[in-house]
């Protein structure tokens, strides 16, 4: 990461100097052109304030942020929701079912890689072409997260910051962007949301004998994702995730158990991942003698334009939320699940959801109780 980076800064000093993608005058047509006073001067660039992140570090940032970028995947869809037209890149592509639901501009977006996991490490060349102003790391701060942030402002002269956030606690990290990207409003809108659904969720878990459940993934259906781990979450709180196991993974693939160790979990409900075996343990005798395959409670996690319940673990888990609710206990959830859902994708991904399209994401994913929205 480190390498030929002092290259770089000074290539791209080189470019900004001599007008490629530089500016010699202020453009007061640009929207950092407005001022607080309302005049048409430009805002100046080189006012500053301090930001304390999530975990403790004093950050000096621009006054004015118009050019936001993400670490990873996580922080891409927390953010998007917020300021999508303030970003100036992704960290990965898309899933290809987010056409149908982003503006191209979005979907189309330079790739930043990501700062932690995946399948690229960032790339420091494309992001500091961006002209970034700041990068924003959300999640579960990793143990030398200060380190890493530190390190990267210091080699890119670009503000690293980081944002916790956790399926409780998203609200407070959406007022904390707000603080970071001067947008209280609009992220108060987010944050209320996010508050409001997930209280309601600890009201129906609290009110129902939870299901005994696993969450398997993986292409042989071999993997879960554990008790306790950070992509159990929601898992957690809504059923009794039989998965216990010694050393829960921190990653989305979950542990890897073997197929003895499914039968004697033998759980009542069993969600599949996306892309996991779903289509065809009905027919497969190895599966035969799970309770769950016996009455036919299982089912396939949405997806689109991401999995409902995480690989990212991000925002997109409220989805998931109401939906486990809507699946497990539809008397107790005693809500309509497209209306929920469709203002999910108005206020997070900014487009409208038709019933059709909603009915087309939960197509393998609703039990007979549960209700899908009704017919056109």
């Amino acid at each position: 990461m480190k390498k030929n980076i002092a290259v770089i800064l000074a290539a791209l000093m080189l470019l900004a100097l001599f007008g490629c993608g530089g500016k010699q005058e202020p453009d007061e047509t640009a929207p950092d052109a407005q001022t607080a006073e309302g005049t048409n001067a430009p805002a100046d660039e080189s006012a500053t304030f301090t930001f304390t992140d999530s975990v403790g570090r004093t950050v000096e940032l621009p006054k004015n942020i118009e050019r936001v970028a993400i670490s990873g995947p996580l922080a891409q869809i927390v953010v998007f929701a917020l300021c999508p037209d303030r970003l100036v890149g992704i960290a990965s592509k898309w899933d290809k079912t987010a056409e149908q639901y982003l503006a191209t501009e979005y979907y189309n977006l330079p790739e930043l890689g990501q700062l932690y996991g995946g399948k690229g490490e960032l790339n420091l060349e494309t992001l500091l072409a961006s002209g970034a102003q700041v990068v924003i790391d959300v999640g579960e701060p990793k143990g030398t997260i200060t380190e890493d942030l530190d390190a990267l402002s210091e080699q890119t002269g670009i503000p690293f910051v980081h944002i916790t956030a956790t399926i409780s606690t998203m609200g407070d990290a959406y007022r904390k962007l707000g603080e970071l990207l001067h947008m209280p409003d609009e992220a108060e809108t987010l944050a209320a949301y996010c508050d409001e659904v997930y209280a309601r969720t600890l009201k129906i878990a609290d009110g129902v004998d939870k299901a005994n459940l696993l969450y398997i993934t993986g292409d042989q259906g071999l993997n879960v994702i554990a008790k306790d781990s950070y992509h159990a979450e929601i898992i957690d709180l809504l059923s009794n995730n039989l998965a216990v196991v010694d050393s829960p993974s921190s990653k989305g693939t979950g542990n890897e158990v073997d197929m003895e160790q499914i039968m004697l979990w033998n759980p009542d409900v069993i969600l599949f991942a996306p892309g996991s075996v779903y289509q065809s343990v009905g027919s497969d005798p190895l599966w035969s003698g799970i309770k769950a395959i016996q009455t036919g409670n299982y089912y396939e996690v949405p997806t689109g334009p991401y999995n409902w319940m995480g690989f990212p673990p991000s925002v997109q888990r409220i989805l998931g939320m109401m939906w486990m609710e809507k699946l497990l206990y539809p008397d107790a959830a005693d809500y309509d699940l497209y209306a929920e859902v469709a203002q999910y994708f108005k206020l997070f991904y900014h487009c409208e959801l038709s019933e059709e399209a909603f009915n087309a994401l939960v197509k393998n994913s609703i039990g007979a109780k549960a209700a899908l929205a009704p017919a056109a």
